[in-house]
């Protein structure tokens, strides 16, 4: 089971019928906000969370994943089924520093909404699928590696999130307005826009 400290909050369908207002303006976040822990209150640093909603499932995550300089085994285990190919069941393990990247991100936009999940893990048959369908899919996409997802904000603006990824210079970052997801991964670094 997963540690209480570790996890915040773990439910199906809660977080997706939540409606999140679209945020008027848009500026990087700028406190380092504070945690409460045994020793009083921590700077949130010694804390990783991510928060997720897996648009095909349902499911919703919200979990502290790094806590005092380690990733929690547990909550690992849990993103990598929440990430799972939702067509074939497949589950992988999510490269943690996909989940640091989201944070980050997270941390740079000031969101308050949880990730909005299109896209994370996929096996080889169903990337090969996808890829027939579209020239747009990579043929050795960094998904099936469980090395990158696809996600939007429902209260960041698109381009304010695709501009806070990009400023990162971490992995690579796909802009896809017009199926309203930014890809994020942690392979090399570069850039593309799509459709």
């Amino acid at each position: 089971m997963f540690k209480r400290r570790a996890v915040l909050t773990m439910g199906l369908g809660a977080m997706a019928s939540a409606g999140f207002a679209a945020a008027p303006s848009f500026g990087w976040a700028d406190v380092t906000p504070l945690v409460p822990g045994s020793q009083g209150v921590t700077p949130a640093s010694q804390f990783r969370s991510v928060a997720m909603n897996n648009l095909h499932t349902g499911e919703t995550m919200e979990a502290v994943y790094w806590d005092g300089g380690d990733y929690v085994p547990d909550v690992l285990d849990a993103v990598n089924l929440h990430l799972r190919d939702y067509r074939t069941g497949d589950v992988h393990p999510i490269d943690p520093q996909l989940l640091d990247l989201l944070d980050a991100v997270s941390q740079l936009t000031g969101t308050k909404a949880p990730f909005e999940v299109i896209s994370g893990f996929r096996s080889a048959a169903t990337n090969a699928m996808l890829h027939e369908r579209s020239a747009e899919v990579a043929k050795k996409s960094f998904h099936v590696q469980g090395m990158a997802i696809d996600v939007r904000l429902a209260d960041v603006e698109l381009r304010h999130l695709h501009a806070a990824a990009h400023s990162l210079g971490r992995g690579g970052v796909g802009y896809y307005p017009d199926s309203n997801f930014v890809h994020l991964d942690v392979g090399p670094v570069r850039s593309w826009s799509g459709a």
